[in-house]
Parts: structure tokens; sequence; C-alpha cells
């Protein structure tokens, strides 16, 4: 096919050879990809990333090699005839065909370009992308994401949301965080971006609906006690979860917190918003407000006047609605509720929490670790339920060293321990931020830590001494080991997240 001389030069030529081989590629790993499963995690980087890339760059080559052919043979032109631009004659045979060719081809790199595009588009925001990709990094949110009940939500619908502005800011983000990966700047652990989270008003509150949170809800919790016979110990709470309108007006729950009719502010002295000093309740309906302060983390007015004042969302308690890391004495008691640790094994909760409470270097040396103490433990002080139970036990080690490996990840020093979860008050402070007695106005109003402002106790105790509520009275809290009425003036979090 006759085709413009200028066309015959190597940088053209070699841009077109580099242009097919990039196509060809492209085509044969979608195929390959689509009906073979080839390539794995990676291979949507170089079907609609990287080959695309070098593909164009093939086709800038061409027109640049051929305006470098022309150029050089103008030069070498002895009339001295200057021409800026190409004479297009269709009458010529090599201007017609090159014309057909940069039609057609364009039509067909344009369409190949459009899927690729979008293609590309959706492969960055797939889990696959967002989780696999660095692997080492982004392992600890990866596998608790997949534990959590957000699981079948993509990453990108809480992260980024809809919209072209905060789709564009999360990829501006995302290219700082991919050179931090490669350039290994990224700290350990990864710090929860708090600061610039885009509003739960336009995430979160797409699927759950504030006005909408009518029914209470019955929890049912089960804990093993870290004594010789690993005394069982159920609770079962009616949670208050939402306010609710009567003849008597509001009835206040858990939710009245982002209830349209209040409106509720803070000031922190903590990054993670641990700490809060000072608390202003407003009721939107009669502009009524009332500010309370810390009594016993007290600030100047200058101080409060240069923090900055919050309106509390659904994240101010929800803050780990998909990457939980839970505490060892909760997975593992999960674990022996549902069978995977035998509960009758004699001290079996204190073995597992003191192995788990140990700091390991990375997650085959805890896994080793594990499984020797547990091992040991039992084969110097039970010799003969070693002997009689050993598939028990290996049993044991195994769902131990799974909790671990679900939860603690030592190469990010990630665990429950660098990000605190605020729903409830067991292993950190969380509702007792703000409700533990201490937050009070000028006239002495407090934020109460009363039980029953979220729950009421419908039944308790241990295994075959259960006490039951009488006519939804709730129960006055027992704990289930005697510390008197230590649980009313302390704060949970001051014994449970340090229990080991």
């Amino acid at each position: 096919m006759k085709l413009p001389s200028s066309i015959k030069n190597w940088i053209s030529i070699s841009g077109a050879v580099l242009a097919v081989f990039n196509l060809a590629t492209i085509l044969s790993l979608v195929v390959l990809h689509s009906f073979f499963d080839f390539g794995g995690t990676y291979i949507g980087i170089f079907i609609y990333m990287l080959l695309p890339a070098f593909m164009i760059f093939g086709l800038i080559l061409i027109p640049i090699g051929m305006r470098v052919s022309r150029e050089s043979v103008k030069k070498a032109e002895e009339d001295g005839e200057t021409i800026s631009w190409p004479i297009i004659d269709f009458n010529n045979e090599a201007t017609r065909n090159a014309s057909i060719i940069f039609v057609v081809g364009t039509i067909f790199l344009l369409i190949i370009s459009s899927i690729g595009s979008y293609e590309a588009f959706h492969y960055t925001e797939s889990i696959e992308f967002c989780g696999k990709l660095c692997h080492k990094v982004m392992e600890p949110e990866f596998v608790t994401y997949h534990g959590s009940s957000h699981e079948r939500v993509a990453c990108v619908e809480c992260h980024v949301g809809s919209g072209a502005s905060w789709y564009v800011k999360s990829k501006m983000s995302g290219m700082y965080q991919v050179y931090s990966v490669l350039a290994h700047k990224y700290p350990t652990p990864i710090p929860t971006p708090i600061a610039n989270l885009r509003p739960a008003r336009e995430t979160c509150e797409q699927c759950h609906w504030p006005e909408k949170f009518y029914d209470n809800k019955i929890k049912n919790l089960t804990s093993f006690l870290a004594d010789d016979v690993n005394t069982e110990h159920s609770i079962q709470l009616q949670m208050k979860t939402s306010p609710k309108m009567s003849s008597d007006g509001i009835s206040k729950g858990i939710h009245q917190h982002i209830s349209s009719s209040v409106k509720i502010e803070y000031k922190t002295t903590s990054a993670n918003r641990q700490i809060i000093p000072w608390v202003r309740y407003t009721n939107t309906k009669t502009g009524v407000s009332e500010v309370f302060t810390d009594g016993e983390n007290k600030l100047s007015q200058q101080k409060l006047d240069s923090l900055e004042t919050r309106v509390m969302d659904c994240l101010d308690c929800h803050n780990r609605p998909s990457h939980n890391y839970n505490v060892p004495q909760n997975f593992i008691d999960k674990s022996m509720a549902a069978g995977k640790i035998s509960k009758t094994l004699p001290e079996i909760k204190k073995i597992s929490m003191t192995t788990l409470y140990k700091i390991y270097g990375d997650k085959d040396s805890a896994f080793l670790a594990i499984k020797n103490q547990v091992t040991n433990f039992y084969k110097s002080k039970y010799p003969e339920i070693f002997s009689s139970r050993k598939a028990e036990i290996d049993s044991s080690i195994v769902a131990i060293q799974t909790g671990y490996g679900n939860n603690i990840f030592p190469a990010m020093k990630a665990d429950w321990r660098s990000y605190p979860n605020n729903i409830g008050h067991m292993e950190f402070d969380g509702c007792f931020r703000c409700h533990n007695d201490r937050h009070a106005t000028d006239k002495g109003k407090v934020i109460s830590k009363d039980c029953n402002l979220c729950h009421n106790i419908l039944a308790q105790s241990n295994s075959g001494k259960m006490e039951y509520s009488n006519s939804m009275v709730p129960l006055e809290f027992k704990h289930p080991a005697d510390i008197d009425d230590a649980w009313k003036t302390e704060l949970c979090s001051s014994c449970h997240s340090q229990l080991y």
C-alpha cells in the first residue's frame, strides 16, 4: 500500500511497531484474563494503565517522525521553497491511503481508548485495587474490611462517595500514597484520616436513614473469665437505638445525638478525638443551648477558642465501621462461644490472653510462639489432658492463630491499641468521653453515665445462675468478678484496656 514518503523513517516506524505491539498485548491479556482468569491482582494495572500509555506514546511518535523527516527533506531542497503544512490532495494515492488509515485508525483507537478508560476507572475504584495493590501496607485494612458488616460495600462508597470533586481529591491523595509506598515514606501504623473525611451525611446516610432508626435492639453478649474453668458469663441488653416520639414527647435514645431536633458540638484536644473537654448541646426547636465542660480537664477560654468546634455526626461513635481491630478477649470469647476453641479446656482463656498480649516481630513468629506457649503450658501443667485431648488443643491453637491474624498486624504495628473503637465503653472510653459524670454546666447539670440511658439489662449472670428482669424493669449491672462498687466510680477502660 502506497503511503507518504515522510512515514519512511525510523522514528515513525518504531512508534508504529510500539503501538501495534502494545495493542496486540492488551487484547491478548483481556482475553486471557476474561476467559482464563490469568494475571491475578495486578493484571488490571497493565491492561488499563501501563500498556495503553506505551501504545499512545508509540502513536505520538508516528507524526513526530513524519514531521522530522519532512523538515530534513526541506533542508535538502535546493530551490529554497518553504511550506509550513503538507498539501492534502485526495487525487494522490499516497495521501488518500494515509487519510483512510488515519480516519479508520482514529475511530478504532477512540473506541478502544473509551473502553479502556472506562475499565481503568472501574479498576481504580475496585476493592482489589484498594486492598491488594499495596499488599503489605493495606493488609490490615483489607483483612479487617472482610470481617466487617460492610464487606459488600465497595471501599470507594465510603472513602470517596459520588461527585467529581471528591473523586479528583481521592485520586490526588492516591498519587501521594503511591509515592509514599514506593519511597517507603509511610508511617506505621498508618494514622486514621480523621480530619479530611467526607461528611457522614454524604456517605453513611446514603444507606443509613437517621430518621428511621425506630426499633430497639436486643444484644446478647457471652464472655469467659480467665479462671481455671473458663467461667461463662452472659448478659442480654436491650439497646435503645433511637429516640421515639410519644404523647410525652421525645424519649431519648442513642441516636438522639444526630436527631434533627438537637445539635451537639464539641471541642477536642487530641488528634484522635479521644479527649473531649467541651460539649455544647442545642435544642434546635427552641434555640436553647447548654455548655458542658470537663471538671477534671479545665481549659482556659483562650485555649478553648483556639480549638475547632465540630458538629457531632455518625463517625464520632462509629469510627471503626469497616476496619475494627478486635481486642484479644473479644475475639477469643467469640471463638469459644462458637466452639472453635474448646471452653472445657482448663485455663484456655487465660493462656490465650497471655500469648496474645505479647509483642511479636512478625506474623510467622507470632504463630510459632502461640503454638509453642499453648502446647508447653498443657504439656507441663496438664500432661494427662495434653495426651488425651491433643486434637482439641491443636484446633484451639489454630483458632487463636486465626484470631491473631485477623486482628493484629505486627509488620504495620496495627492492632486495637493503635485504633480505638468508640462504640461502647469497655476497652476504650468511647461513650464515656462525654458521659462520665464530669462534664457539667455552670448550674451543675452533668452529662450522666447512667447505664440505662443507652441500654437496659434484661438478663445476666453466669451459666446456670441467670437473673432475669421483671416486666421490662432493667436489672442493675453486676460485675462478673468481685470488685465491689468500683465499676460505678471507675471507667471500664481503666481495667479492660490493660488486662494483661
